[in-house]
């Protein structure tokens, strides 16, 4: 895990690689619970048995978005911040979803520091760029910019 003790420490990695996250398993109940959150009950996500007769992957998939809402969990879980007051969510940039995320998939986030802008006082504008890679796909789940405002 990688420790920054404040906004400095954090400009300065910037354009590095700071970590790769622990492999998450997205199964049956993660999707499902999705669903009903989302009220996305498409059956290629929720209908096994429809999925593995019909669905060109011969199984459900997660949503989209499901892998999307895991890019905070994968940053948190490669870098810490001390003397963080607190951080909110400012939003996304190029997201995109190269490759489905098939039932029983293992994913990891492997986490760069894109740019970090100052926000007074004692703020930093943080873009982390995320690319979702799938245990033994080639290509990535998700790849996108996540913008974080952190303040000190």
């Amino acid at each position: 895990m990688e420790i920054f003790d404040g906004p400095e420490a954090l400009k300065a990695a910037i354009g590095q690689e700071i970590g790769v996250g622990d492999w998450v398993t997205v199964d049956q109940a993660m999707i499902d619970r999705f669903a009903e959150a989302t009220d996305d009950h498409q059956w290629i996500h929720v209908d096994p048995d429809r999925a593995a007769r019909e669905s060109p992957y011969g199984a459900t998939v997660a949503h989209g978005y499901l892998t999307l809402s895991l890019v905070p969990r994968f940053i948190a879980g490669v870098r810490r911040l001390e003397g963080l007051r607190l951080s909110l969510n400012y939003g996304l940039d190029r997201v995109r979803f190269p490759a489905p995320v098939v039932v029983g998939s293992r994913l990891r986030g492997r986490v760069r520091v894109a740019s970090a802008l100052d926000v007074p006082p004692r703020g930093l504008r943080t873009t982390y760029g995320v690319t979702v890679e799938i245990e033994g796909a080639e290509k990535p789940a998700c790849l996108a910019e996540a913008v974080v405002l952190h303040h000190w």
